[in-house]
């Protein structure tokens, strides 16, 4: 087996401080890059039909999507907590391995989705659309066509945790940004019919997303190929049973955390429905405008990890908590940033969705009320990186689970019977209360383990 020194990698060498920016920058970046797509996608959505059922269909199918993206990005994590601490024990063979066992299990889960979109896409939508033949078509369309073809994401994304657990946030970044614009330029292309191609509406926008996620797959398997800490071989399948098992210690719980948001997204939009439908719009509006507060954070967790994963497999620990404190000083700043922005400019961000006026009622209280929660999540996402990066993942899925299932929902029930719908939103800020207390709690677990590793 050959042995690398960390002084080959810089995420063992570099000064932390630099370190963290140029691995944070480029996913920075990226995610920005994504969060505007988002935004730029809806805006073209709502502009389909003047009723806003195409934007009401969007934000229905948004469950099924959050369920794929939990198995994509939650295996991605395990893949890249495994592949960078592998590399920071010098076990290059074992990340090689790590890396062709996330590959075969992206394989399967391509698979799986197929099966969903193709025979559970409406028996989902009918579980909140029963007397609007005009929505459902709509949801199941768009989601069927987004589940279906979904090989794009899946295999994308294993490339760029791959990619981002050896160091390298610049091809990610490239992938990320590659695909967005692809899809913003063929979002009204396809949704209006221009250029010679036929309007196709909501199916369009379904087909313009799955062809920039095809888009990134093949920018993806361009740069990881060239990769010299990592080799994978895409037509060789295979799965190392001692990979699997280190994947799924940190990927389970990644995907539980993330999947717990499908539950949280469906019982939200139930609980909201019985007030207003717009209401369910207006909390599909603010998931994509949120995105571009929370990606940046997130962006920056990406390149975090590698840096928290490496370096606890080489056993330095000062550098581990230098860059776990410099990424939470930006974490809560930009989110502070964020939530500003949420209550000083709520009319003009929901009027980029073609806002009705009742909407725009809806929608003002709703994103001042969830933004003044926003700080207090940046600490809880950073914390979460450190738990994943040293192979406790699970701290964070009982933390995902407690929040959105046993307090966020429950709380949003009975703020609602008590208060009404526009009390709904409090429930938001209740639940990061409690989440930040207990990933501190946990945190100070974790802590004790490092000051072991630091008297190795």
């Amino acid at each position: 087996m050959k042995e690398i020194n960390n002084s080959e990698n810089k995420l063992g060498s570099m000064s932390v401080g630099k370190l963290l920016v140029q691995m944070s920058l480029p996913t920075t970046f990226s995610m920005l890059i994504l969060a505007l797509y988002n935004i730029v996608d809806s805006i073209f959505v709502s502009k389909i039909d003047e009723t806003g059922k195409a934007l009401t269909a969007v934000s229905l199918a948004f469950p099924l999507q959050c369920l794929m993206i939990a198995f994509s990005v939650g295996t991605g994590i395990g893949i890249c907590s495994v592949i960078s601490r592998r590399l920071g024990e010098g076990r290059e063979k074992e990340a090689e391995k790590a890396a062709q066992t996330g590959y075969s299990m992206m394989l399967i889960f391509i698979f799986m989705f197929f099966i969903i979109g193709a025979f559970l896409a409406k028996p989902f939508a009918k579980l909140y659309v029963s007397n609007d033949q005009a929505l459902l078509d709509m949801t199941v369309i768009y989601s069927k066509i987004c589940l279906c073809a979904c090989f794009g994401s899946f295999i994308s994304i294993f490339c760029e945790k791959s990619l981002q657990a050896t160091g390298d946030t610049i091809h990610p970044m490239l992938i990320q940004a590659g695909g967005a614009i692809f899809n913003v330029i063929f979002d009204p292309i396809l949704i209006f019919g221009m250029f010679g191609f036929p309007k196709m509406g909501i199916a369009g926008a379904a087909l313009a997303t799955i062809l920039g996620q095809g888009f990134s797959m093949i920018l993806s398997i361009t740069f990881l190929k060239k990769n010299k800490y990592l080799k994978v071989h895409f037509l060789k399948p295979m799965i190392d049973k001692y990979a699997l098992r280190d994947i799924l210690i940190v990927g389970v719980p990644s995907i539980i955390m993330q999947g717990v948001g499908t539950i949280m997204t469906s019982l939200m939009n139930a609980i909201l429905i019985a007030y207003d439908v717009l209401a369910t719009t207006v909390f599909g509006i603010y998931f994509k405008l949120q995105s571009f507060i929370f990606m940046p954070v997130l962006g920056m967790n990406s390149g975090l990890m590698p840096i928290l994963g490496y370096n606890y497999g080489a056993k330095s620990k000062a550098r581990m908590m230098k860059a776990l404190k410099l990424a939470m000083i930006f974490a809560v700043i930009y989110m502070v940033f964020g939530a500003l922005v949420f209550w000083i400019f709520p009319d003009a961000l929901l009027g980029l969705f073609n806002s009705t006026p009742q909407m725009t009622k809806i929608g003002v209280i709703a994103l001042r009320r969830v933004s003044i929660a926003f700080p207090l999540a940046a600490i809880s996402i950073v914390i979460g990186a450190l738990f994943q990066a040293m192979g406790d993942g699970f701290y964070s899925m009982i933390i995902s689970i407690i929040r959105q299932i046993f307090l966020l929902l429950p709380a949003a029930y009975v703020y609602g019977k008590l208060f009404g719908l526009d009390a709904i939103w409090f429930c938001f800020i209740s639940a990061e209360v409690f989440a930040l207390s207990l990933s501190l709690f946990f945190f100070s677990k974790e802590k004790k383990k490092l000051d072991i590793l630091d008297k190795q």
